[in-house]
């Protein structure tokens, strides 16, 4: 946590998935007191579970953190009032336009005027969803990366009427979290879901024509472009449906490069979606 930003005294995020469990760890670390809206009560329960989880490892790796305390500024819920005092709200349902518009009203009609709201979307327009909302000027994207603990980028998407102190604000937050904050226009896929899908999309055609081995594409990508990760073991992780839903609204977006391959999709109606089912290019077993 930075010595001269700080994060918001209160944050909610609505969505306790793996992204959303993963940003109300980042701001419990950072000192927030976090909210998480779920559905319904055994989401909810599951969402604190997932985020407790990920306390008990940061615990583990630094023995300084006082687990009770993080945990003790969790609250977990079914109604969006408990934004009522946030001063800043996150999105964090899947990647699903019409899914993601009912969740911005329902974050948005609990949420106070002054407060911010944000979306974590990987590539739908945020003024195409700022449309719809009350204070356009208040509304920006932020775009955690999974896993949100490891990752150290934030990508923040400045909307046509996205006001420029919302943009400074949310920069200062996520340095607040340590992790480094690019800004960008909104644009389809902004930066890093263009370029990241279009290398992962073309690598599973890779593999599809039988190039290569997943393990050997991957390498090309590790050794010879020091990528940390290769794009097949990334779309693993990213999770095959994230992947395809992404590749879909780019595609309709930006044209047919960006058109998903048919083993994305087979796999996909197959359920092999990466490391949460346990399956994807690679077995992931041992890691779910």
């Amino acid at each position: 946590m930075s010595d001269t930003v700080s994060a918001p005294r209160r944050v909610g995020v609505l969505g306790g998935g793996r992204m959303g469990a993963g940003i109300a760890h980042a701001f419990l670390l950072a000192g927030s007191e976090v909210s998480v809206v779920e559905r319904d009560a055994a989401s909810a329960a599951s969402a604190r579970s997932r985020v407790t989880d990920s306390i008990r490892r940061s615990v583990q790796r630094d023995p300084a953190l006082d687990e009770d305390a993080l945990a003790g500024r969790l609250t977990t819920d079914v109604d969006p009032a408990a934004f009522a005092t946030a001063g800043l709200v996150i999105e964090a349902v899947p990647e699903d336009r019409d899914l993601k518009e009912a969740a911005l009203a329902r974050a948005e009609a609990a949420m106070p005027a002054h407060a911010v709201l944000a979306s974590n979307t990987s590539s739908i327009s945020i003024d195409d969803l700022a449309a719809a909302r009350r204070r356009p000027e208040r509304f920006v994207g932020l775009h955690f990366f999974n896993p949100v603990p490891a990752s150290t980028l934030v990508e923040i998407v400045r909307g046509a009427q996205t006001d420029g102190s919302v943009v400074d604000s949310a920069a200062e937050w996520v340095t607040a979290l340590g992790k480094t904050p690019i800004v960008v226009s909104d644009s389809p896929g902004f930066a890093s879901s263009r370029l990241g899908v279009m290398l992962g999309l073309e690598a599973i055609r890779m593999l599809e024509e039988g190039v290569a081995s997943a393990a050997d594409i991957d390498a090309a990508m590790t050794l010879g472009y020091r990528h940390p990760m290769g794009p097949l073991r990334t779309t693993d992780v990213v999770g095959l449906d994230v992947r395809l839903g992404i590749a879909d609204e780019l595609e309709r977006t930006l044209g047919e490069r960006f058109a998903a391959p048919e083993l994305l999709r087979r796999m996909v109606a197959e359920g092999k979606l990466g490391r949460k089912s346990g399956e994807g290019f690679y077995e992931w077993n041992e890691e779910r």
